[in-house]
């Protein structure tokens, strides 16, 4: 990695976060009303609740359907988050989560069109920074069969783009993975490329300790929280998880306790949290609609918003139609509390 690219990235880092990059990220859930629609003031609540202590987000991320949201739902959220950023003062980053290359080059120029007519701006850097945009977030194209080169040069067509860009390994939707020659390739080529989130849980390109010039490594797969984190000796900056929608405290605390060096605090908080996902993600596994991130999470989040009432209150509704039943709903509150995170009342009116 030459310094001049890690010099360039230092500097649009400084840029896009001036006062400090966060290390705790989250991917909103989508809410919906009973008929299906976007539900904005549930969203306006949970985001108010938990941008206390996230300040990144991820809109849409996989945990907040952005694999299944239509055009037009993906537009409302997107205006959500942008309502949200500047209200909170939280940071935006867009996923633009599609299948092939073209589609996902195709929406970040939409995207950025989009908030140029927004916020009056000349440019697209400038719409962003009005908007609370730090970037956009890009997966490798889909298909199990895929060589590195035509990873490589599906990537390579979104990034020419030259805006700030996040890269996104998942390869349950894709069915591939970027090695690390192929992220640090990237990385050195393309200096706007500011961040990298692994949701496979193999971590490989983490691991393989290449030297990706100061790009920000976020770590998606849930469970061991704190042995990943750098300050805990491993090879993450920050977190980038579903449940920071339910336990933006815990996470935050997890973070900032592994910094301080207080590392038997972190890894209490990580034993807790890893024991309780172990014993929900079962109980959503065979769910038919939506993932287990996104099913898990709001089973949770559901009792996070109303307290220990949440169990008389309706389930919450997925994108495809149904809701989550009210029998998992029951054992996700007896998960929460025998593991002592059950709260006493909830954020939501």
């Amino acid at each position: 990695m030459t310094t001049a690219t890690a010099d360039q990235r230092r500097q649009l880092l400084t840029q896009l976060f001036p006062e400090t990059m966060p290390r705790l990220w989250c991917p909103p859930l989508t809410h919906y009303t009973p008929d299906g629609a976007i539900d904005r003031s549930r969203m306006a609540a949970h985001v108010g609740h938990i941008s206390i202590r996230v300040k990144g987000y991820l809109i849409p991320g996989t945990a907040g359907d952005g694999w299944e949201l239509s055009g037009p739902e993906t537009r409302e959220v997107l205006e959500f988050a942008v309502e949200s950023a500047q209200a909170l003062h939280v940071h935006i980053l867009v996923g633009v989560l599609k299948a092939d290359a073209a589609a996902a080059r195709d929406g970040v120029v939409e995207t950025a069109n989009w908030l140029r007519a927004i916020t009056s701006a000349a440019h697209a850097a400038e719409a962003m920074a009005k908007a609370g945009v730090c970037g956009f977030a890009v997966c490798p194209p889909t298909g199990r069969d895929l060589s590195q080169e035509a990873i490589r040069a599906g990537l390579t067509s979104v990034l020419e783009l030259g805006l700030p860009m996040a890269l996104y390994q998942l390869p349950q939707v894709t069915q591939n993975e970027m090695s690390a020659g192929t992220v640090a390739s990237l990385a050195e080529r393309f200096a706007h490329v500011f961040l990298f989130k692994d949701s496979s849980g193999a971590d490989r390109v983490a691991l393989r300790g290449h030297c990706y010039g100061g790009v920000f490594l976020v770590r998606g797969m849930e469970g061991d929280y704190a042995r990943w984190l750098r300050d805990n000796d491993g090879p993450y900056d920050g977190l980038l998880l579903s449940t920071a929608n339910c336990f933006p405290r815990e996470l935050s605390a997890l973070i900032e306790s592994s910094a301080a060096g207080k590392r038997a605090e972190a890894e209490a908080i990580s034993e807790r949290l890893s024991s309780l996902m172990a014993a929900v993600f079962p109980l959503v596994e065979d769910f038919p609609h939506g993932n287990r991130f996104t099913n898990a999470s709001k089973a949770i989040d559901h009792f996070m918003a109303h307290g220990r009432r949440a169990a008389n209150v309706p389930p919450p509704r997925l994108h495809g139609g149904s809701a989550l039943p009210v029998e998992v709903i029951r054992r996700v509150g007896e998960e929460l509390t025998g593991h002592r995170l059950m709260p006493s009342g909830g954020y939501f009116g």
